[in-house]
């Protein structure tokens, strides 16, 4: 799944790409895609992209005469630049184009979506916030007012595994299961440890990882899947814990003393 770095950098290729052409056609190739109706999709033709920013997980390219499309490229969505895009609107099918914007020079891009689980979403609307999951967002933690104290703030009080935590939009935007699973290796710390047990040191040590991860990565990440990113540093190998509709990976040796983590859905750590 695209996370924060690989959502950034393909914001910083779209800025330099796409900034300051006019929109020529935008069309859905996919009937699930476009989540809105109002502005129809039609009305960006002749806009200007003006702006590309991102929300969490979300891309948003913004217009001369403020509209928004939004972008959430899901578990299995990419963007795929092309220098020069057909003429003719895209024919839904079952190939996995899901979008396609071509600009007034011929160039643009495709969204596409591998597999049968269909969530990769487009929106265009007149403020970011018409998007239920941007208005939900919580901190962005590249932001330079993502402070260690804001992070402290975030894990008080919270009877949640860390894991859980740091997936959760609502409470950190823009870091999903595969930037977690890298956070908590660099942190050398549990998956599984409780947030609000966390000592100031714990918390120093989380938000240092996660500066340091996020950074790191988004310099990297172009043109790279989230999957290419990933990989052991001690010569352990990564375990692999279970649940209904998703895992976690982590190194024993870095993070849970050796001891291997239980492989069910209310996991605790073996002691």
């Amino acid at each position: 799944m695209p996370e924060l770095p690989e959502v950034e950098s393909l914001a910083a290729f779209l800025r330099s790409h796409a900034t300051g052409h006019a929109v020529a056609r935008a069309d859905a190739a996919s009937f699930s895609v476009l989540k809105t109706f109002d502005p129809p999709l039609t009305s960006l033709s002749g806009q200007v992209i003006t702006e590309v920013g991102r929300h969490g997980k979300f891309l948003d390219l913004a217009t001369d005469q403020g509209l928004h499309l939004i972008m959430h490229l899901a578990r299995a969505g990419w963007l795929r630049w092309r220098d020069e895009l057909p003429t003719a609107p895209p024919k839904p099918g079952k190939s996995p184009l899901a979008f396609r914007l071509r600009l007034d020079d011929g160039s643009g891009f495709d969204l596409t979506e591998q597999g049968s689980h269909k969530r990769l979403a487009v929106y265009l609307v007149r403020d970011p916030a018409e998007v239920p999951g941007v208005a939900t967002l919580g901190p962005d933690p590249l932001t330079a007012d993502f402070t260690a104290d804001t992070l402290a703030g975030l894990l008080a009080g919270r009877r949640m595994q860390v894991k859980g935590v740091l997936r959760d939009q609502r409470i950190i935007a823009g870091i999903g299961n595969a930037y977690s699973d890298e956070v908590l290796h660099a942190a050398k710390m549990s998956p599984f440890k409780i947030a609000a047990s966390m000592t100031p040191e714990d918390v120093a040590t989380l938000y240092d990882a996660i500066k340091t991860t996020l950074t790191e990565a988004v310099e990297r990440s172009a043109g790279l899947a989230a999957a290419d990113l990933k990989g052991p540093v001690c010569g352990d190998s990564i375990r692999e814990v279970s649940f209904a509709d998703s895992a976690l990976q982590y190194c024993p040796t870095c993070q849970t003393g050796g001891k291997p983590l239980a492989d069910r859905r209310l996991s605790r750590l073996l002691k």
